[in-house]
């Protein structure tokens, strides 16, 4: 929990602020000379590799009621204009739309810019000889809280089901889905829980659904961490909108990325990547 900057008039403080605007700020980072060499959806990721080169990746959210702004031949288009399409109100283009933005902020170089570096597990594996990469697994993001969440009210937004077992000292825990699994919150539960909690846990993919700003604004008064595959490495969230840190992931290897992940969805899929965080207040590299 921090003092809120610019976001504050999201909240009601000052001047209106749209929703919108959180996601502008993500896309107007992005450089123009960026395009799209291949782009692939699978049921479970969204891919987009760039000749940067990078691979963007984004939980596919196969909602598409609404119609689609743009053709899907994407190859050749400048990412930042694909990264539009995270404004999308169709869900499966909003995933295009989500990775074509990661694609930059999940480039290795840019994520050091910001100010990202290997998350603890993934560093002890290096020192010790082995790869950051290896057996990674989003348990390893929970289980650092696992003290500090002690008697405390704890949500995660997402169903991570490693995540109760990590934070089983919370005095109370929400777990809250779309998709509901046993024993889930259904995500319309946010308004009425997310603003009595200690400790408040948000996929990246809500970012697709456009669900994000609004869990942030309702996260307000609790420590808020973005993660997941989907979360963009972005350095405004954690300066302008009051998160309190971020876990997410960069490739090592990203047309490997890109390939594997077209693939069924385990541990290897991740092999060629690592699990990078920051937290607010960490100075950027120059």
């Amino acid at each position: 929990m921090r003092a809120y900057t610019g976001a504050d008039s999201l909240r009601g403080g000052g001047f209106h602020m749209s929703a919108w605007d959180l996601y502008d700020e993500l896309i107007d980072a992005i450089p123009r000379d960026i395009t799209v060499v291949r782009a692939a959806q699978g049921p479970r990721w969204t891919r987009i590799y760039t000749n940067n080169p990078s691979c963007g990746i984004a939980l596919t959210m196969s909602a598409s009621s609404r119609p689609a702004q743009m053709m899907d031949d994407y190859v050749g288009i400048p990412v930042r204009a694909i990264a539009q399409l995270s404004k999308s109100w169709n869900f499966s283009e909003a995933s295009f739309g989500l990775a074509a933005l990661n694609s930059y902020y999940s480039t290795a170089s840019v994520a050091a810019e910001h100010g990202f570096v290997i998350d603890p597990a993934g560093a002890a594996a290096v020192s010790s000889g082995g790869s950051a990469a290896a057996g990674v697994s989003w348990d390893r993001v929970f289980s650092p809280f696992s003290e500090r969440v002690t008697g405390k009210k704890v949500a995660v937004i997402g169903h991570f089901p490693f995540a109760p077992k990590a934070l089983h000292s919370a005095a109370e825990f929400y777990m809250l889905e779309r998709q509901l699994n046993e024993g889930d919150y259904p995500d319309s539960a946010a308004e009425y829980l997310l603003p009595e909690c200690d400790f408040v846990f948000i996929s990246g993919s809500a970012f697709v659904n456009k669900t994000a700003p609004r869990l942030i604004e309702l996260s307000r008064q609790a420590q808020t961490i973005l993660l997941g595959p989907s979360t963009p490495l972005a350095p405004v969230l954690l300066e302008e909108y009051g998160v309190d840190q971020i876990d997410g992931v960069v490739s090592d290897k990203p047309l490997a990325t890109f390939e594997a992940l077209g693939e069924e969805d385990n541990v290897s899929s991740w092999a060629n990547g690592h699990i990078v965080e920051r937290g607010a207040g960490v100075a950027l590299s120059r």
